[in-house]
This record gives C-alpha cells, structure tokens and sequence, in this order.
C-alpha cells in the first residue's frame, strides 16, 4: 500500500504515492471522476471562458455562499485566502488593506502577516459550477422553446431543475482520496444546494459519510457545522440507516461541537443531529459507552431554550434503556439541574425534564427522590399543578407529589420531615392535590 503525502504543484495540494510516482491534485481528481464529473463522469468543462464573463452573463441569485466575497457580496473571481484562514477577492481584499486595515473583515482579528494566498481549490471548484450552470442554462433555454410548442413547459422545467441537481451532487461528491481541504469546499456547497432524494441516497454510503465524519473532527469550526447539517439533511431520508451514524467519532464530534466554549454556533446544529439519531437503540448505547450523558447534563444550565430542549430530549430518550437510565441518574448534577428546570423554561422542557426525573426516582428511589426534595422539587410540582399548562403534565406532577409527600413523611428516607418549611411543603401539595382531584371529579361530572 503506498504511502501518501501532501504535494504541491503548481499551487495545488495533492498527494504522491510512494510506490507508482502516481500524482493526485484537484485537476487529475475531476478529470478521473473522484470528485465526481458531468455527463457521466467524463470529466468537467474545459477552461475556455472566462470566469468573470460567465459571472457577468448568468447573474446568478443562487450562488452557494462558499463563493461569495464576504466584503463585496459578489461571486469571487481570484479568491485569496488570508493567514486567518477567510478567503477574499483578490481586488477587495487588497483595498481593504490600501485603506490601512491590518485586521481581517470577518473576524476582526489582527494579521500577522498580510501576505495572500491564491485558493485555487475553490477557484477551479467556482469556474467548474459556473460552468455547469451554463452549460444547464442553455439546455434549459432548448427546452423552454420545445416547452412553448408543447404547451408543456411547466413539466420541462421541474425536470431540469432536477436534474440540475443532481449533475451538481454528482459534480461535487466525495470520493475516496478527496483531501480534507477540498473536501470542506465541497459539503459547504452541498449544503448550499436543496438536494432532491436521489442526490441525498448517492451520499448516504459509508464511505463518504465516514468522510463528513472526519472531517467534523478534524476541519474549522465552519466546516463541522456544515458537516453537522449535511448529515441532519440525510438523517431525515426515507432510506437512512441507523448503522450510518453509529459511529464512533460521529458523537465524539457532536459531543465537542456542543461543549466548545469558544465557537458556540455549534451547538443548535450539533444537538438539532444528536435528536433524531438517539430515536435508535444502538446509537444510545454508544452515546452511553463515549460518555455522552455526563457531558450533556452539565451543558444544560448554559443552553438557550431550544437547545434546553433539545438535549433534555436526548436525554429522557437515553433513560428509555437500562444502560441510559443508569447513566443519567450516575451523573452527578442530573436532578439538580432538571429540577430547576421544572416552569422555567417551556412546557416541553418541563414535560422532559419530569420523565427525566421519575427514570432515575424509580431506578433508585431511596437514593433520588430524597435528594429531588432536597433541591426543591415539591415546590416546583406545586407550580406545575397550580399552572394552566396541559392537563396531562398536571396530572403526571399531581401523581408525583404524592410520591413526595410520602417520602418527605417517612423519617428513615427524610429525617428532616418534622422541620416546620418541609411541614408547609406537605401542606400546600396535600392541597394541591385535592384541587386536581377536585377539578378532575367535575369535568367527569
């Protein structure tokens, strides 16, 4: 098996193999169909067209963002990429420092070093799109006269857009020997692209998911939300399978996406692909085994109130298996931080963090449910039932209290039972559970 290292030619990153002498840039891998070619396979448009009159000839309002300059909000024509890691049209990035800017216009951060680096991987991958398209417009403009003489033109155009589609997925696919580098360039334009079924199942195979996933770990913080969002776009197929997320290093990624402190835009994507994929049994038990549960209880005190939602979901579907169960109530900070959950966020967040609650209290009632009151879990259920929430939640925290009231008055589970503040406790939930009886007894009346 050869050995394969990074080569440079002629500006392109590539690699060599260490047996054949065989060379692999961006140009060899779309000619030969590893990233995939048009009509086919058979390769891409040759470069006999300016860039810049193709830009100005299809006036384009769909252009994947990955090509558009964040300073002029135009396609890029020479796209240069600065030591920050932002790339930029050449001519705006070159004023921006004429006007004296030492800072990069994205992130603000100070350049130490001004020097530009020519992108020719995202050049080639821009002409080879406009390219396409151009070659997809004039094919489209043939059908549109033939739609006009068959009265069918509505028909033809779906079509063609289809089909457009998927000449793009096709055009910009994962192969096996795509660099990390390119291949980041790639999903942020998959990601631009409203992808039909079909071109979603040409990249649900193992080989390119597994890919995405390395590079989810492995690219900046942009490239593993565009990773992140690629594979919630596949998750949501017909034809996904389970054992295409049962990986690994997928939730070792998600896990770090949602704890990175630094790049918080992250986390909503992250948690938005942990919620559907824990729906399936084995991806539980492996989020269980890489020590997911202990790190999503502790995120949740930091969350917004979606991505509470989100990871309380996560969680109460963790507690549906044994494994889970256990470790949600081993976490050390789980009944604290769900109790203070309880009528503080949305009823949702309410609604998961109680069944959070009663897996772990009727797991190990003797170990949970005192340390549930402790942390002020009657007081809590007394709000929900007094609430206008639904019906169904209140009855659950009416079922619960009594729960509560029982071990608050069972001195070997609560030896604080006699202090007046749990006394008034038992007061108010014995109270309050006689209105939820009283008002079910009258709407069955």
């Amino acid at each position: 098996m050869p050995m394969f290292q990074p080569l440079k030619r002629d500006g392109l990153v590539g690699f060599e193999g260490g047996g054949d002498g065989q060379v692999l840039d961006l140009d060899t891998a779309v000619k030969d169909g590893l990233l995939g070619g048009v009509n086919g396979g058979g390769g891409v448009v040759d470069e006999k067209i300016d860039l810049k009159t193709m830009i100005k000839e299809l006036d384009l309002q769909d252009i994947p963002s990955v090509f558009i300059c964040p300073i002029s909000l135009e396609p890029m024509q020479d796209p240069v990429t600065l030591c920050t890691g932002q790339t930029y049209e050449r001519s705006n990035i070159h004023k921006w420092f004429s006007l004296g800017h030492l800072t990069c216009p994205t992130t603000m951060q100070e350049l130490w070093d001004d020097a530009v680096t020519p992108n020719r991987t995202l050049h080639h991958l821009i002409y080879t799109w406009f390219s396409q398209v151009r070659v997809d417009e004039e094919t489209l403009r043939g059908c549109s006269r033939t739609s006009h003489r068959d009265r069918r033109g509505s028909s033809h155009g779906e079509e063609d857009c289809c089909r457009r589609r998927r000449r793009l997925c096709r055009l910009f696919s994962l192969g096996p020997f795509t660099s990390h580098a390119v291949g980041s360039e790639v999903v942020a334009i998959l990601v631009s692209l409203d992808l039909d079924s079909d071109s979603k199942s040409g990249l649900m195979q193992p080989a390119k998911v597994s890919l995405i996933v390395d590079m989810l770990n492995d690219g900046s913080n942009e490239t593993k939300v565009n990773c992140v969002r690629l594979i919630r776009g596949l998750v949501e197929e017909k034809g996904f399978r389970p054992e295409l997320v049962s990986s690994h290093s997928l939730l070792v990624g998600l896990i770090r996406l949602v704890k990175d402190k630094r790049h918080r835009n992250g986390v909503s994507p992250a948690l938005g692909l942990l919620k559907p994929i824990s729906a399936h049994k084995q991806v539980r038990s492996l989020m269980v085994r890489v020590g997911a549960v202990p790190q999503l209880v502790d995120i949740l005190p930091s969350l917004d109130p979606d991505c509470l939602e989100s990871a309380l979901f996560v969680l109460d579907a963790l507690c549906s298996d044994m494994e889970g169960r256990v470790a949600v109530k081993d976490s050390a900070n789980t009944i604290p931080y769900t109790v203070k959950v309880l009528m503080r966020v949305t009823e949702s967040c309410t609604n998961y963090a109680l069944s959070i609650l009663w897996s772990v209290c009727k797991l190990a009632p003797e170990e949970c449910s005192p340390l549930a009151v402790e942390v002020g879990l009657a007081a809590k259920l007394l709000l929900v039932i007094q609430s206008g929430c639904d019906p169904a939640l209140k009855q659950r925290s009416a079922s619960y209290s009594s729960c509560v009231v029982y071990i608050i008055q069972t001195p070997c589970l609560f030896p604080n039972a006699n202090s007046q503040g749990q006394s008034n406790s038992i007061k108010f939930i014995s109270l309050a559970l006689m209105m939820v009886q009283w008002s079910s007894i009258c709407e069955m009346s």
